[in-house]
């Protein structure tokens, strides 16, 4: 197998060309600024040995091996563990440990030894060398550069002037195209699902540091003041107490609910450097959790305005003020974990169910409003509520069912998540027809001379066995 060195002065684009090569083909990745779960213990980490890494020894002595974290910020608080350059050291070691009982794996590393004191460089480069001899490996580096391009079977320099061509091994104007494609070869590292996994996202996400009980806390702070607040509220305000304990509800949840977009990258990060094996069973496992936690803390609502008014104590108004609940935190699910968007965005757009509700639902001006927006009434679970709660409050509600207002409730609240899979199964249908396109136009590339003539050049014999397996090809999207 080879060892390739992409080399460069700064700016000249060496991590825009790993990232590529990893859009090109699926390979494992650790990136210049890898982002792990900083609340993770490392001693959770399943099929992991840590005593393996070089500085290990100091928590053992300190008694702190078990309890150590990877350490880093999410969510905007730092969490104390290891440093930066002990993190790369686990990462390293890692893709070391998964990698070595499989043969002909691409592992790209961006920037190995940054971070990196000179003590611990022996031992990065072992590792190289013994990787080597079962993988094909693609570096970027700034730092030891001549040590590693005399060590290394290929060197390629992309150049800060000219962005459609790299030099190859000495030789000027490759296309830098040709080069992705004839790089992208190896096999995708293979590991199935298993309890393991399911056991890790258990003690890594129901630790003390996963967040969770913090939300416990100030959510039984927040509503003891609500208790202590509106305790012996008069029946007639029943729409103020609602609206008063899903604030407490819809504010204690939320910060939460904000992480999931730093979760979200941190877990794509972790599964392409095989810390964990499937990112789709992770989202899942991260969706049953905080749809639980909104469960409960609707159950506790309900509790608190049965404690403080005594009206709402029916089976309707539970499923009602669940759904309610549900309806506006639901979007934030669905985009912070199986979208793309922002930090900014997500929260921009989460907001905006709960907005609309605001001016829309009538629930906070009943009979107000002009014709024809007034009828947007009816998309919101929130008003359906209102069309439910005694004392003469639903009388001032335009328009309530007669009958079925749980069922309209129940299907009004899932408006969202159903939009939100209609857009998501025609991005897909977009996506699969762009890959599509991708791979023919590619395609015939890839049966050129001049292909042939640089695999030949960057793997040897092997790449010939490789060319004849074009259309078994693992070529994705960039």
């Amino acid at each position: 197998m080879t060892l390739t060195v992409c080399v460069g002065s700064s700016g000249s684009g060496k991590t825009t060309f790993l990232n590529d090569v990893h859009k090109s083909h699926k390979c494992t990745y650790i990136r210049q600024y890898h982002n792990l779960r900083p609340y993770i213990a490392v001693s959770a980490i399943p099929n992991f040995d840590p005593t393996e890494l070089p500085y290990w020894d100091i928590y053992i002595r300190e008694k702190k091996d078990k309890t150590i974290i990877v350490g880093g910020t999410i969510g905007g608080q730092f969490m104390p563990g290891l440093s930066g350059g002990q993190r790369k050291l686990l990462l390293f070691e890692l893709i070391c440990q998964r990698t070595s009982t499989q043969d002909n794996l691409l592992i790209v590393l961006d920037e190995p030894f940054a971070g990196v004191t000179d003590g611990f460089v022996p031992y990065i480069m072992e590792r190289l060398n013994e990787m080597r001899l079962k993988h094909n490996i693609l570096l970027v580096t700034n730092d030891h550069v001549e040590a590693l391009t005399g060590m290394a079977d290929n060197t390629v320099t992309v150049s800060a002037i000219d962005r459609s061509t790299v030099n190859v091994n000495g030789r000027d104007g490759v296309d830098r195209e040709l080069a992705l494609l004839a790089m992208s070869i190896g096999d995708e590292y293979t590991n199935a699902s298993n309890n393991k996994d399911i056991q890790f996202f258990r003690k890594v996400e129901l630790s003390r540091n996963g967040g969770l009980f913090h939300v416990c806390g100030f959510v039984f702070f927040a509503f003891g003041l609500f208790v202590m607040t509106f305790w012996n509220s008069n029946p007639g305000s029943e729409a103020l107490v609602i609206v008063a304990g899903g604030l407490v509800s819809f504010f204690t949840l939320f910060p939460y609910f904000l992480q999931t977009v730093d979760w979200r990258n941190y877990m794509t990060e972790e599964a392409e450097a095989l810390l964990h094996s499937s990112k789709s069973m992770n989202k899942f496992l991260k969706t049953v959790v905080i749809l639980l936690l909104l469960f409960i803390v609707s159950t506790i609502q309900f509790w608190c305005q049965d404690a403080v008014i005594g009206t709402l104590t029916s089976t309707e108004f539970f499923i009602g003020i669940v759904f309610d609940n549900f309806s506006y935190l639901v979007n934030i699910i669905c985009l912070g974990l199986y979208t793309d968007l922002s930090d900014p965005e997500v929260q921009m757009l989460g907001s905006v169910p709960f907005l609309l509700m605001i001016f829309f639902s009538t629930t906070f001006s009943p009979g107000a409003g002009v014709e024809g927006l007034k009828e947007l009434r009816y998309l919101f679970p929130r008003y359906y509520l209102w069309c439910m709660l005694p004392n003469g409050v639903a009388s001032l509600m335009e328009g309530c069912p007669e009958s079925n207002t749980m069922a309209y409730l129940t299907v009004s609240s899932l408006l969202f998540p159903y939009v939100f899979i209609l857009w998501a199964v025609s991005r897909e249908i977009y996506k699969a027809s762009r890959k599509m396109k991708a791979q023919s136009s590619r395609g015939g590339l890839m049966k050129s001379d001049e292909f042939a003539k640089l695999q030949l050049e960057l793997f040897g014999e092997r790449a010939l066995k490789d060319l004849k397996h074009i259309q078994s090809s693992q070529v994705t999207l960039i």
